[in-house]
C-alpha cells in the first residue's frame, strides 16, 4: 500500500494556525534527557536497541536451548492404571494380573450417580470397618450413546466419576490403591480398590 504524500496546507489554513500559534505561550524548555523524543518510526539513537545473543548454528547440530515446559496435562490426576504404587509392589502386581480375589464386590450397574455415590461411600467406609483390604467396585464400561451433538460425550459416566469419588473425602484417608481390574474381574468396567488398616 502506497502512502499518500502530505498535502500541505491552504492559505486559509496556515492563516487559521498562525493566528492560534500566536496566542499561545511556550512552555518552559525541557531538556532532552527527561523528556524522550517522540515521532513514529523513529527511535532515540541515544538508548540503542538490544538484540538477544545468538550463537552460530551449523545444519545438523542440535540447538542448547531448552524448550518451555508447555505441559498441558499440569495438575491433573494421572488415570488410575498410571498412578503410582502406594502398596506392597508385589501385592500390587498380583492383584493386577487377577491373582488376588476381591474381598467384597460392589455393583453399580443401572444406578444413577447421586445413588450411586452414596453407595460407595457406605460401602468403602464399610469394608474398612470391618477389616478388608481388596473390593472389587464394577461400574460397567458405559453405554454408547447415539448423540448427535457438536460436543463427544465419554461413554460411562460412573466409570469416569469412581475414581475422583475415592480420591476425595471422606473416601480418600480408607482407600490405598486404585487400579483398573483385570479382565476376570469386569476389564476397563470394574476397579480395584486396595483399603488401608483402620
Amino acid at each position: 500500500m502506497k502512502r499518500r504524500t502530505p498535502r500541505g496546507l491552504d492559505p486559509e489554513e496556515r492563516e487559521l494556525w498562525q493566528r492560534i500559534a500566536r496566542t499561545t505561550t511556550p512552555l518552559e524548555r525541557q531538556t532532552s534527557k527527561t523528556i524522550a523524543p517522540f515521532a513514529p518510526g523513529i527511535e532515540d539513537e541515544a538508548v540503542p536497541r538490544k538484540r538477544p545473543a545468538t550463537k552460530p548454528f551449523a545444519i545438523g547440530t542440535k540447538s542448547d536451548t531448552a524448550l518451555p515446559n508447555n505441559n498441558l496435562r499440569h495438575g491433573q490426576k494421572p488415570p488410575p492404571g498410571a498412578a503410582q504404587i502406594n502398596m506392597d509392589r508385589k501385592a500390587f502386581h498380583k492383584m493386577k494380573r487377577g491373582k488376588t480375589v476381591p474381598e467384597a464386590r460392589l455393583d453399580l450397574h443401572g444406578k444413577t450417580v447421586a445413588v450411586a455415590h452414596g453407595a460407595l461411600t457406605a460401602f468403602i467406609l464399610t469394608a474398612q470397618a470391618e477389616g478388608k483390604r481388596l473390593v472389587l467396585v464394577i461400574t460397567g464400561k458405559g453405554r454408547t450413546k447415539d448423540d448427535a451433538g457438536p460436543i463427544p460425550a465419554r461413554p460411562g459416566i460412573l466409570r469416569q466419576q469412581v475414581p475422583h469419588w475415592l480420591a476425595q473425602p471422606p473416601l480418600h484417608s480408607a482407600v490405598l490403591q486404585v487400579s483398573q481390574a483385570h479382565q476376570r474381574h469386569g476389564g476397563s468396567g470394574a476397579y480395584y480398590v486396595y483399603l488401608r488398616r483402620r
